[in-house]
């Protein structure tokens, strides 16, 4: 797969001046949809747990042209989400929340095309995020296409 990185970048260039309301979005959106992943955030500052979220994005899309940067990072934070209690089933419920946050934000701007470009760019990343994490084969298969 390839990803539209020229797409992710420009459509993310808005985002980055609405943190706030992009990562509230996010939370509400995923709470409200994913009832079962509040459980995760039961001891998390939500504050800081909102820049941190706003930091990875950052992140992500900035090294999109580095992608030996990008995949170290992802199989690292992957790892540690293990130790959150992270599980493969709640990727695709933060996805969804992700693409429906940023259709949120970016309006009129929010195309098939754009959301086919996020939607690729989620799996790729998460895909990379689950890659190094250390889940029983038989759950870890089900997420992650194998080669």
């Amino acid at each position: 797969m390839s990803l539209n990185i020229e797409l992710l970048e420009s459509s993310f260039a808005p985002i980055k001046t609405q943190e706030t309301e992009f990562t509230t979005h996010f939370y509400q959106i995923l709470f409200a949809d994913s009832p079962t992943v509040k459980p995760l955030f039961a001891n998390t500052h939500m504050e800081k747990q909102a820049r941190q979220l706003f930091k990875s994005l950052v992140l992500v899309v900035d090294n999109l042209r580095c992608p030996d940067i990008l995949s170290r990072t992802l199989k690292r934070l992957g790892t540690r989400h293990i130790q959150y209690g992270v599980l493969p089933e709640h990727y695709p419920m933060v996805g969804s929340a992700l693409l429906k946050a940023l259709s949120i934000c970016l309006e009129h701007s929010w195309t098939p095309t754009t959301e086919q470009a996020w939607s690729e760019a989620y799996a790729a990343v998460s895909q990379l995020m689950l890659s190094s994490a250390d889940y029983p084969t038989e759950i870890l298969t089900l997420y992650v296409q194998r080669d």
